[in-house]
């Protein structure tokens, strides 16, 4: 979301790297080397680490995750006296503009637009899975599919789950057109069968797909829910689906089954809507905006 908001304001992004992040944090509590046993490990819950810092009328936002750092905002001059105040707290390295982060590649288009693609990634899984000479297909998954966990096709001996894996990390990241066919295909991971994997495995064919944020008149918010009631065969649920649009492309997306039998297909969207909280999605967009003024 802020990438979009800083190329649709025209705003250079600054990458940076802090040396050694994990040394500069004290820590009160004891540290358990090896995990007692008896104790389970839950999510941590952390969220990516948002930072808005203004002054006369205008913003600058750091993003930090572990030890990458982006800043970007209005004003030069405010970025620049930002970047200051961080280096005298934390050895940093300024890595200039930023083209690759978290494994994600940003390409800038001569209207303004930032694309950001995974190929790397898909390259290095490709060759993961012997996949190199692998087309791309027009769909990642078959819409005629009707697939069941008692389906009679043939196993198959091949590392399904890596795979479905694999396709999830980029579901998460650049690649919403196949949240719902890894979705669907995550499904069978217990018994893969041979018509299972071979279409959805396609989805790494297509490196160069991505999102692409294009410069507009005005910021555009907009949010859409769907479900498919009672379209899984086996167990008669649905699946809910959103996807929220900024500024032309997706900023937040979503495609999972449902956890209970819907009874009508009203029920079964209304759980989709709810699925995509439409408040839990604006709330940062209004924050952002509230700070930097736009």
């Amino acid at each position: 979301m802020v990438i979009a908001i800083s190329k649709h304001f025209g705003w250079l992004i600054d990458q940076h790297d802090v040396v050694t992040a994990f040394l500069y944090s004290f820590m009160k509590e004891q540290v358990l080397c090896v995990i007692p046993e008896g104790v389970e490990l839950d999510m941590s819950g952390f969220d990516p680490c948002l930072y808005i810092k203004t002054s006369d009328g205008h913003c600058v936002f750091v993003l930090v995750y572990v030890d990458d750092v982006l800043v970007t905002g209005s004003s030069p001059k405010l970025i620049a006296h930002t970047k200051e105040d961080l280096k005298t707290r934390f050895e940093m390295t300024d890595s200039g503009k930023c083209a690759f982060v978290l494994g994600i590649e940003l390409l800038d288009g001569e209207d303004g637009s930032v694309s950001m693609c995974q190929r790397r990634y898909v390259n290095d899984i490709l060759k993961c899975f012997g996949m190199e000479e692998c087309k791309a297909v027009a769909s990642p998954v078959d819409v005629s599919s009707r697939l069941m966990s008692s389906n009679s096709a043939s196993k198959i001996d091949v590392p399904f789950r890596e795979a479905v894996g694999a396709l999830m990390h980029l579901t998460t990241t650049t690649r919403p057109d196949i949240a719902y066919a890894v979705s669907f295909v995550s499904r069978f991971t217990e018994i893969p069968k041979k018509n299972t994997g071979l279409r959805s495995s396609a989805s790494f064919g297509a490196k160069m797909h991505g999102i692409c944020y294009k410069p507009s008149v005005k910021i555009d918010f907009r949010g859409y829910s769907d479900a498919d009631w009672a379209a899984d065969l086996s167990d008669h649920k649905s699946t809910s689906g959103y996807v929220f649009i900024l500024l032309g492309a997706p900023v937040s997306w979503s495609s999972k089954k449902q956890p209970s039998v819907s009874l009508s297909a009203i029920e079964a969207e209304y759980i989709a809507l709810e699925s995509g909280d439409s408040r839990r999605q604006v709330d940062p967009l209004l924050t952002m905006r509230d700070h930097g003024g736009y």
